[in-house]
């Protein structure tokens, strides 16, 4: 895009759009990328939409749809027509499709990919036959693969045909006469290597690989790890399927992020965005929070336990909230830090054992710090030295209960393959509420000839 920005742009392109000037629209968005353009149709009456399909060519529609949500895609499909259509579904990058077929019917779905090529339906049938989140499900067919006898005089002219409906160039995968991977050549290995050198004699037989059924955060691992921009994906024997490119590593990173978010916030992993109604937002956070409702229940039936030291010193109850809310605070700070690490490090009992005795020191640090500070201003406040010695000491005995209930739970879940995330902040604040309260008050009770 020029160095105007899309909202002083939009008055001449609705203008181009009214007048019907396909000229002098293309000239304004010539340099516009397609999330430029999934941003110009989401500015637009609905009239303006269907005169900016008419200026679009096939190549651009189908980039821009790639941008949009998913009402928005259907949306744009339905006024193309069946024709039409059917050319930007074989345009459009395979993961991609199979996401926008999978929120449809079985009815719609198939009268979609009838409409396609032989061979990219076929292909996007089979991305859908695999579970969700994995790595068959977000590979495509649109890569470079050679023959391991062809000479690099053959590469590159076998380059200069699929260069550009390939998503990436930067590997060459180098397979045998049953498509099984071989071996692996850089783009600049290529550009390095003799014209009458063979492939098979300058390629890397050490290929990194996933196979289909792999979980697509393993791959987003992998390729973190060895920093590759594309990593291949094989069936059981070897046989090269489609690669998943660093781009859709990065949509998938997102997604699985902002899942994370949600169930850490308690709305059971459920997408609420600005766009969702009251009512759909409510019904998602209900479930969790009336669970919450009942057990926070137990803290009310802790403090009636205690009623009679409540009653003999009040002071008591003015440290309540800073109580409960201190260790909430850490423990949701410490299963922040530990979901975190799950997602990118393999833990072993070495690992898991030097992550508890770090998060102890931690929640004693963090304790004697706090606690000795708030002894002192109870003491100040309250004018009684063991009052400021019970919230001190009850501080500092909760905030590491809480810092290791925040360490503990999600280790415990990670163990039996539950996802970490289910230990949701507000899970973990509501029992450390519980905890607190019965370790202040069972402090309080012990030195209560003294307060």
């Amino acid at each position: 895009m020029n160095s105007r920005t899309l909202e002083q742009l939009m008055p001449d392109i609705k203008e181009s759009l009214q007048a019907k000037t396909s000229t002098d629209f293309q000239h304004i968005i010539h340099e516009f990328l397609p999330y430029d353009l999934a941003r110009v149709h989401s500015h637009l009456s609905s009239t303006e939409q269907t005169q900016l399909l008419k200026f679009l060519n096939e190549d651009q529609i189908a980039d821009m749809i790639q941008e949009m949500e998913h009402a928005n895609q259907i949306e744009v499909l339905t006024k193309l027509g069946k024709e039409k259509t059917a050319i930007i579904l074989d345009l459009m990058d395979n993961d991609d499709l199979a996401i926008l077929l999978d929120e449809l019917s079985p009815e719609q779905k198939d009268e979609l990919i009838r409409g396609m090529r032989d061979e990219e339906s076929q292909f996007v049938r089979n991305i859908m036959k695999y579970p969700p989140e994995t790595a068959g499900r977000i590979m495509t067919n649109r890569y470079v693969w050679i023959p391991q006898h062809y000479t690099v005089s053959e590469v590159v002219q076998k380059l200069k045909t699929y260069v550009s409906i390939s998503e990436t160039i930067n590997y060459l995968y180098v397979i045998d006469h049953d498509k099984k991977l071989m071996g692996v050549v850089s783009y600049r290995g290529l550009i390095l290597a003799e014209p009458d050198e063979y492939i098979v004699d300058i390629m890397h037989s050490r290929v990194l690989s996933v196979p289909v059924d792999a979980d697509q955060e393993e791959v987003a691992l992998l390729i973190q790890k060895y920093d590759l921009v594309a990593i291949p994906v094989v069936e059981q024997d070897n046989r090269l399927v489609g690669i998943i490119t660093v781009d859709d590593i990065l949509d998938v990173v997102i997604s699985e992020a902002d899942e994370d978010i949600r169930k850490m916030n308690a709305t059971g992993g459920k997408s609420i965005d600005f766009n969702t109604k009251a009512t759909v937002a409510a019904y998602r956070r209900l479930p969790w929070l009336i669970l919450l409702l009942f057990i926070g229940l137990i803290s009310g039936t802790i403090i009636s336990r205690f009623e009679e030291t409540l009653a003999q010193v009040v002071a008591l109850a003015f440290f309540m909230p800073m109580i409960a809310g201190m260790t909430g605070n850490t423990g949701t700070q410490s299963l922040a830090v530990i979901v975190r690490g799950l997602t990118t490090k393999e833990m072993s009992k070495s690992l898991v054992y030097r992550l508890l005795a770090r998060e102890l020191k931690v929640g004693l640090m963090i304790g004697v710090t706090c606690g000795f500070l708030i002894s002192l201003i109870a003491y100040f406040w309250q004018g009684n030295l063991y009052l400021g010695f019970v919230v001190g000491s009850s501080l500092v005995a909760t905030l590491i209960v809480g810092t290791m209930a925040g360490t503990i739970i999600p280790l415990i879940l990670f163990k039996f393959k539950i996802d970490p995330a289910v230990a949701s902040g507000p899970l973990i604040t509501t029992i450390n509420d519980i905890l607190s309260l019965v370790i202040y008050f069972g402090i309080a009770t012990l030195f209560l000839s003294y307060i």
